[in-house]
């Protein structure tokens, strides 16, 4: 349940580390124990506690109990000026955008193992807030931040780095019934289906993300930059050709639905667009990848794939 109160009355605010459309935020710190913290204020302007706890970001926080690889929310206020803060875990590390930024501007390649480390934390992350009934819809880079902290005994794990899974904004609980039709996931990470309209998708479309950033690990590079929704699925037909009835029934009638005509190619090699990968990579990304999204891996059965 959230305070009535203001946050400032217990931590000192140090500098805005981030803005968006939902709200700010800022880097704090406990004006007793001196522990760090993320606090997010939002824009928007709520008018009582029951307001406050209905907002579905909250909602599924609150849901989402301790898990390493998942960013937790500590507390939650609301101010007499209407402004609604989250007090949450503060990481140090910045973003999986930014790491892979730093690699390709250095021109180094991310090896295997650590590529095997990010994924599976990722999916980890990921099957506990399926788990609970939730998908998070915003699956992207920007949103797996990067912990460097050392743990307590001083030495780094066998982890390059902990990944969490933040923002939790457009996350949806499967018991809340479809249509869900607001605009979900950044372009390049977006699975078909969001593409083609379906206002029924799941589970899947938080894998098929998984999957685009998975090769974008392997790469340094996006691999679906499209321009534009169309662009979009142009890209995907391009390396995994254009899906048929007897492959993706549901896909043809979205798009016949819509007006979209599929472009007629023929699938490519993965490893055409992924040369370093190993056949256990590529075997993994094409499970997540499929154009059917009840043919795509679930977050726990990848993290018992071979490659792992």
């Amino acid at each position: 349940m959230a305070k009535k109160g203001s946050p400032f009355e217990e931590y000192d605010m140090l500098e805005q580390i981030g803005n968006g459309s939902f709200g700010s935020v800022h880097r704090a710190q406990h004006k007793i124990d001196n522990r760090i913290v993320a606090v997010k204020i939002m824009k928007r302007k709520f008018n009582s506690i029951s307001e406050c706890v209905s907002l579905r970001e909250f909602k599924v926080l609150k849901q989402l109990s301790a898990h390493p690889n998942i960013v937790q929310l500590y507390d939650s206020y609301l101010s007499p000026n209407k402004e609604f803060y989250f007090v949450m875990e503060y990481i140090n590390g910045g973003n999986m955008y930014q790491l892979i930024k730093c690699r390709r501007d250095a021109e180094t390649e991310f090896a295997r193992w650590e590529i095997r480390s990010i994924v599976y934390q990722i999916l980890s992350g990921l099957a506990h807030v399926h788990k609970l009934g939730i998908f998070h819809r915003d699956m992207k880079p920007e949103n797996i931040l990067i912990d460097n902290t050392p743990s307590q005994d001083g030495q780094h794990s066998k982890n390059i780095v902990t990944v969490k899974i933040a923002d939790f904004g457009l996350a949806r609980e499967m018991k809340s019934r479809p249509p869900y039709t607001e605009y979900v996931s950044t372009r390049w990470y977006r699975a078909p289906e969001v593409l083609l309209r379906s206002n029924a998708y799941s589970f899947p479309v938080d894998l098929w993300a998984v999957g685009a950033m998975f090769a974008e690990l392997i790469t340094l590079r996006p691999l679906f930059p499209g321009q534009s929704e169309i662009d979009q699925v142009f890209r995907i037909c391009e390396l995994l050709g254009s899906p048929n009835p007897s492959e993706w029934r549901e896909g043809v009638k979205l798009a016949a639905k819509i007006g979209f005509q599929f472009p007629k190619i023929s699938p490519k090699p993965l490893i055409s667009v992924l040369p370093n990968a190993t056949p256990s990579m590529l075997d993994l990304l094409e499970h997540l990848m499929y154009y059917d999204p009840k043919l795509r891996l679930s977050a726990e059965a990848a993290m018992s794939h071979p490659f792992f």
